[in-house]
């Protein structure tokens, strides 16, 4: 599909509307290392964990892409890069309305872009780097049920539930897009750093490796026939992880890092597990108390382990980072554990223990007075070594207040928060800082709100959704939108607009799409890859659910966004 985007009016014109939005409210680093040596390390008990324990036949080595940092003695250390304003926006300044390009339903794609060292972004082209928004062609006309992208590997499931791999990690030969898993009825996926753990709809997890090579040369299992009592060997390798379900109970959703994967249940429960083969997951990540590579449980090294440590609270959502995990409970609260390094926990970072292996609370309700707001936070999102949560915050009587001295008694505000590493901008709070181990509000998506025609009230625009690479940062705003069902209207007469769309952070392989190299410490809006070069700039802007084309057949489908390591991708997905 062509991208939904908001044109730039000229200045006359802005007087001739009136917006319906308003606004309600207006160095220290980590004392361990990870790093790739010219020197020969000293043997670790974990490393290679998987492939030696199951019998992996894998040559070669892998890189280990981590964190390289080191002891210091001050609390936070503020860098002097200065800030570049220009591109900075402010989501409440909507003076004018605007309307979305001339668009074509029959048409669903996917775009990318960021770097393209790996042949990721592009596998045909010869560019390191992709600076904006541009068309993968292997995925023209079709919509997606997940999609994956990192610097060195790309994973999607098909409108079929197949698994899609590309990349060099996949293959160090053939670039372009191959079916791997298939006939498994696929619905989301998560990529470590060398393998990819997939869900299917009855709620079975398979974890199967990265590299074509190792799906190729690894222990193949026997599967289900269409014939009655008959098994046969799989086409290629693969595992699948079992966590302890009751009866009724499946997995529902999964999230990952780089070492492990998280399982989030039909009834609350979360489990962790190791999720590659290079290294077992030393910093907490898991969720288990105690639990390391030698005081493991007997069996295979990716056993499933459930999350005690909740206190009985049924999780709603789970999130991850490269080595900290989330967890969101029904009632609101927020659990963290793992690395902690750059304050991603959003607890006081302490030097001699620069990880949490139990969960512990990020006590949302201390970011505002509690004798004046009842406070509830309402999801989480997670990438790299940070962290990023969204609060509900209505107004109420404090100590001593009258109910006719308080204009906004009962009013919501929806604010958005951020913790860890903003060295690139990622905070989204406009400084740069190495570490940031207290909740900063990104004020640019906190108190945003816009008038509702339907109920004659002003209401919170909320973050509809967040991907966080592990360097930048891209949300999508829960505005109200308007979708024509005719789709012979010209430019012109169409008054269509979609979710606002913004990015930020980290910019060093042009990922954030704004065709620029600089970072971003404020949320930018970029634009849409024009169709044709007459067509006037426009600001791009994500389509909401809608039936479109494939092929004969309506589908019902909207458009997401997928930030990972140096790259991002938008595509049709239903």
């Amino acid at each position: 599909m062509m991208l939904p985007t908001r044109m730039r009016r000229p200045a006359h014109a802005l007087i001739a509307f009136r917006s319906p939005r308003t606004s309600i409210t207006r160095s220290l680093n980590a004392p361990w290392s990870r790093f790739n040596s010219s020197q020969a390390p000293k043997p670790d008990p974990s490393s290679h964990w998987l492939r030696n324990s199951l019998g992996f036949a894998v040559t070669g080595t892998a890189a280990f892409l981590g964190y390289s940092y080191y002891a210091d003695g001050g609390k936070e250390a503020w860098t002097t890069t200065p800030e570049v304003k220009k591109e900075a926006v402010d989501v409440n300044d909507l003076r004018a309305q605007f309307v979305q390009e001339k668009r074509s339903l029959k048409s669903p794609a996917v775009y990318t872009w960021g770097s393209n060292v790996y042949k990721v972004v592009d596998p045909g082209s010869k560019d390191t780097d992709i600076k904006t928004p541009r068309r993968f062609k292997y995925f023209n006309g079709q919509a997606l049920r997940d999609l994956k992208i990192e610097e060195k590997s790309g994973a999607a499931i098909t409108e079929k539930g197949d698994l899609v791999q590309w990349g060099q990690a996949f293959s160090e030969t053939e670039f372009k897009p191959t079916e791997t898993l298939t006939g498994k009825n696929l619905t989301s996926l998560a990529m470590s750093e060398s393998r990819i753990i997939a869900l299917s709809s009855d709620g079975t997890v398979y974890s199967l490796p990265l590299s074509k090579a190792e799906q190729s040369t690894g222990p193949k299992s026997r599967e289900g026939s269409w014939i009655p009592f008959w098994k046969s060997k799989s086409n290629l390798s693969y595992r699948v992880l079992n966590p302890s379900l009751k009866l009724g109970e499946k997995v529902t959703t999964i999230s990952g890092g780089l070492e492990h994967v998280l399982l989030l249940t039909s009834s609350g429960r979360v489990f962790s597990a190791a999720s590659s083969t290079e290294n077992y997951p030393s910093l907490g990540q898991l969720g288990v108390e105690g639990l390391t590579w030698s005081t493991r449980p007997k069996g295979p090294a990716d056993s499933c382990h459930e999350i005690t440590a909740f206190n009985g609270s049924k999780i709603t959502q789970i999130a991850t980072g490269d080595y900290h995990s989330l967890a969101l409970t029904k009632d609101g609260r927020i659990y963290g554990f793992g690395d902690n390094s750059f304050g991603q926990l959003g607890v006081d970072y302490e030097p001699e223990r620069p990880f949490k292996d139990k969960p512990c609370p990020l006590r949302a309700d201390k970011l505002y007075r509690r004798s004046m707001y009842e406070t509830k936070a309402t999801s989480i999102a997670a990438g790299g070594a940070n962290t990023f949560f969204t609060v509900d915050a209505k107004r109420i009587l404090g100590y001593g207040e009258e109910s006719e001295d308080v204009r906004d008694l009962g009013n919501v505000t929806a604010d958005t928060w951020s913790c860890g590493r903003g060295i690139w901008g990622t905070l989204g709070n406009g400084r740069w800082v190495h570490v940031q181990d207290s909740p900063t509000k990104v004020r640019a998506l906190s108190g945003v709100s816009e008038f509702d025609e339907k109920t004659n009230q002003i209401t919170p625009i909320r973050i509809r959704a967040m991907s966080v690479g592990t360097t930048h940062v891209s949300a999508i705003l829960n505005n109200k939108v308007s979708v024509s069902k005719n789709t012979k209207e010209t430019l012109d007469q169409s008054k269509d607009w979609g979710y606002d769309a913004v990015w930020w952070g980290g910019n060093e392989h042009f990922q954030l799409g704004t065709g620029k190299r600089s970072n971003q410490s404020k949320p930018v809006y970029i634009n849409a890859p024009p169709e044709n070069k007459k067509q006037e700039e426009a600001r791009l802007q994500i389509m909401p659910k809608h039936k479109g084309k494939i092929g004969k057949r309506n589908v019902n489908m909207e458009q997401r966004v997928e930030c990972g390591r140096h790259v991002s991708a938008l595509y049709a997905a239903v």
